[in-house]
């Protein structure tokens, strides 16, 4: 476009309507997140699960996790737990959707049989650790509505700082506070509040690794919990991309044969 002629139109309209409001920001903010991990396929990873109770007592957990990623949906998950030997054999399947409640079930070998998580616990804890059941879905874009709130660094990062509030039904929280790098559009830090809109809980993610050129996966998580004194890290390790799962990996039918 003509420089001079740009000049007269912007001075023809008024400011606002170029101007972007909040809730227009944070949508667009959080659709770049999504298209910049769009098109990964399949990936598995391995990982340990660190939990802290308020006195610094620890005890570790390792696991698998396998994605598929879904196109047009939520992705569907699946989580193996390898020890301690009181619940190895431990299996978890997650299929996330946008507003439709989430479908998960929860093979304990204990007791031989599959459990389906209701949609109404999911605000529950995940095995006695600081994550939600809900925590462990994917993210889909839908599912909140959001608004911009202010930039901020964070340990040296420029960040976008988001506000998310939940669109379905059965959330444990009333809001989410992100914050993402604007360079490489990641999460950084996150904040939960509960119910009563209480700041319950705050994830960091870190040591941030790219694969395939393309796609960024945190290599630490800490979640710390505010009103209990607890926390839960998860270390991962051993990302793979493309690794060639189906929807069949993914059946409720094969959670007892899970490895």
């Amino acid at each position: 476009m003509n420089y001079f002629l740009f000049i007269i139109i912007i001075n023809l309209f008024p400011t606002s309507v170029f101007a972007q409001t909040a809730q227009e920001k944070g949508l667009e903010i959080v659709k770049e997140v999504d298209k910049r991990d769009t098109g990964f396929s399949d990936t598995q990873a391995k990982l340990e699960m660190v939990l802290k109770n308020r006195g610094g007592n620890e005890s570790r957990r390792s696991l698998k996790m396998k994605t598929l990623e879904i196109i047009g949906d939520g992705d569907k998950s699946l989580i193996i737990f390898n020890t301690p030997r009181d619940i190895k054999g431990t299996a978890f399947l997650s299929f996330t959707h946008a507003l439709v409640p989430d479908d998960q079930w929860l093979y304990l070998p204990a007791l031989k049989r599959v459990k389906r998580i209701s949609s109404s616990n999911k605000s529950g804890p995940f095995l006695g650790s600081e994550y939600s059941f809900e925590d462990l879905t994917s993210f889909e874009i839908t599912r909140y509505n959001y608004l911009y709130l202010k930039d901020e660094v964070v340990d040296g990062i420029d960040c976008f700082i988001i506000e998310m509030r939940p669109n379905y039904e059965y959330s444990g929280y009333t809001r989410q506070i992100g914050w993402i790098d604007k360079t490489r559009y990641l999460i950084i830090k996150a904040e939960y509040y509960d119910r009563k809109d209480s700041l319950l809980k705050t994830q960091l993610f870190k040591n941030y690794k790219q694969y395939l050129e393309k796609y960024w996966r945190a290599s630490e998580q800490l979640m710390s919990n505010h009103q209990n004194g607890k926390s839960t890290e998860l270390l991962w390790e051993d990302y793979t991309f493309g690794v060639g799962l189906i929807e069949r990996d993914f059946d409720k039918n094969t959670l007892k044969r899970a490895r």
